[in-house]
């Protein structure tokens, strides 16, 4: 047997393991599992998650899913009731110690359940994993005050560059020009995202609107947040959480505007998926969603420091 094959048998045992028991969580709940297909249409259209394409027939291009969502949110305009899927979902050039370009996600979905509800249930699946750890909660912009001392409701591009370059974080000469959104996103991810989370679970809510993706929006005081929110460990992310958008019209105008994106940052637009618009169109009932990754929780459970170690096999092996 491969040594280094041999060495994981007990964590692959423990694997196989917690998929039991997620899926008794979920049962408890009255939760359906579905199983949607990995292969479709058309891709989901995300700035910053590029899709791998299958070529189906010599005329017919395919794309595999990210997430499941678009699919299991047509099946919810379908009066299915709540539901989740546990399944290996495809990011093109995620190679990493915490990136595999397949890897497995848990995603569900739970109707008339408040924004906080989610984030209770949420962390309960994770204690399954980690055991019974304390949480902090902070909204998005409190963050920003915790850790780097600056408004971010008043701060301006100029504003948000200058921390960066105070922080002497390597930035491109690009960076002159980029917007609010991205430069949040930088702080977030490089000096604020590692400290998340050290002896606790972390749970960051409320995120600019402009960050919104596939959830509602409300207003806080004269700011307009999004009804998202994502739960990190060690600086890790493990979940990212919605309430859900239900307008298909808001929701195409997003989705239009992230092929815009897109085009700007030299990436091809993708092609929408019009079965998912119509499903909105249809009626999604009032729900909450969260995807989770569950390769990156057994990798904390066991103190792993990358994916290899609680992977059979990881996309350099395979």
């Amino acid at each position: 047997m491969n040594t280094s094959l041999a060495s994981k048998i007990d964590l692959l045992i423990d694997r196989a393991a917690l998929f039991k028991a997620a899926r008794t969580f979920f049962a408890d709940r009255g939760v359906l599992e579905v199983d949607c297909p990995a292969l479709s249409q058309a891709a989901p259209i995300d700035l910053h998650i590029d899709i791998m394409e299958v070529a189906v027939t010599p005329d017919q291009t395919g794309y595999l899913h990210s997430s499941p969502e678009y699919r299991m949110k047509r099946l919810l305009a379908q009066e299915i009731g709540d539901i989740y899927q546990m399944s290996h979902v495809f990011r093109k050039s995620e190679i990493g110690p915490l990136h595999n370009p397949e890897f497995t996600m848990v995603e569900w979905y739970r109707l008339n359940f408040s924004f906080e509800e989610m984030i209770q249930e949420t962390l309960a699946f994770i204690r399954l994993f980690l055991g019974d750890l304390p949480t902090t909660q902070l909204t998005y912009a409190k963050s920003f005050e915790q850790y780097l001392q600056i408004d971010i409701t008043q701060a301006t591009p100029a504003d948000l560059l200058a921390l960066a370059q105070t922080h002497s974080l390597d930035l491109p000469s690009s960076s002159t020009t980029w917007d609010k959104d991205t430069l949040l996103q930088l702080l977030m991810g490089f000096l604020i995202e590692p400290h998340l989370g050290q002896n606790e679970l972390f749970v960051l809510a409320y995120f600019p609107a402009s960050q919104a993706a596939l959830s509602k929006t409300i207003s806080q005081g004269n700011t307009s947040v999004a009804c998202r929110f994502e739960i990190y460990f060690r600086g890790i992310e493990l979940a990212n959480g919605y309430h859900e958008l239900t307008d298909a019209k808001e929701q195409r105008l997003r989705l239009e505007a992230s092929n815009a994106a897109r085009k700007s940052a030299g990436k091809p637009e993708l092609k929408m998926d019009e079965h998912f618009i119509t499903a909105l169109e249809q009626g999604l009932p009032d729900c909450c969603g969260v995807a989770v990754g569950f390769d990156r929780l057994m990798l904390l459970r066991h103190g792993k420091a990358n994916l290899k170690d609680v992977l059979p096999f990881t996309w350099n092996e395979a």
